[in-house]
């Protein structure tokens, strides 16, 4: 049974939460705070976290910051659940390592859904068959989830180990933002275009001198260079 840690202030919301997920097959535990939160994600090191961004003690952002530097946690899939719906928010948390983001207020059957989505992609990672991608001075072992740029490790996250993973698959064909979505999210929610954008341009920033190996077709959508 996959384990969720949810991380809400809000005694209502957690109440709300935990009952539904458990309804939904998942184990919970709660925290209340974000210190705590980070205290239960070291030591039980869930399968994802439901991670409020305004939580008294530590906020959301900085949480998801030290479950993505600590390598005990660094692969514990984070879904933000916030009420600040400003694109920077998004992006923000986005870049600290967040896997999906979910606003305030929230239909639980679409956040249900998503952590489906995300729990599969993990475990997608470690069904596929081995395969090691090299171009330039990257390379992408998708057997030892290991990406190395000029033979340095760095570290990826879920989400973008399964985006490097479908535009490596496509073998240079071009992938629209809605394909990515539905491949790598499992959904396919309107307005949710411009997560895709994020992604890329922090895979691109991971690449180093690298980055123009991921090309932006215009209109179209995104590919990998293979030479």
């Amino acid at each position: 049974m996959p384990r969720i840690l949810i991380v809400e202030d809000e005694p209502d919301i957690l109440a709300l939460l935990s009952l539904n997920l458990n309804r939904a097959g998942f184990e919970t535990i709660e925290a209340d705070n974000g210190l705590d939160g980070l205290k239960l994600a070291q030591d039980k090191v869930p399968d994802l976290i439901v991670l409020d961004l305004m939580l008294p003690k530590m906020d959301g952002l900085e949480v998801c910051r030290q479950v993505k530097a600590s390598d005990r946690t660094s692969q514990i899939p984070v879904l933000m659940l916030t009420a600040r719906a400003e694109e920077v928010d998004r992006i923000v948390g986005f870049e600290l390592g967040a896997d999906d983001y979910v606003i305030k207020p929230f239909s639980i059957r679409e956040l249900i859904l998503r952590i489906k989505a995300i729990l599969r992609r993990k475990v997608g990672e470690h069904t596929e068959k081995k395969s090691i991608w090299k171009v330039k001075g990257l390379e992408f072992d998708r057997d030892k989830m290991q990406f190395k740029v000029d033979g340095e490790l760095v570290k990826l996250t879920s989400t973008e180990f399964k985006l490097l993973s479908e535009l490596i698959d496509a073998q240079g064909k071009i992938l629209s933002r809605e394909q990515l979505l539905d491949r790598v999210w499992g959904y396919d929610f309107a307005g949710y275009a411009r997560t895709v954008d994020t992604h890329i341009r922090r895979l691109r920033m991971k690449m180093g001198p690298y980055s123009d190996v991921i090309e932006t077709v215009r209109g179209m959508g995104y590919k990998i260079k293979n030479g």
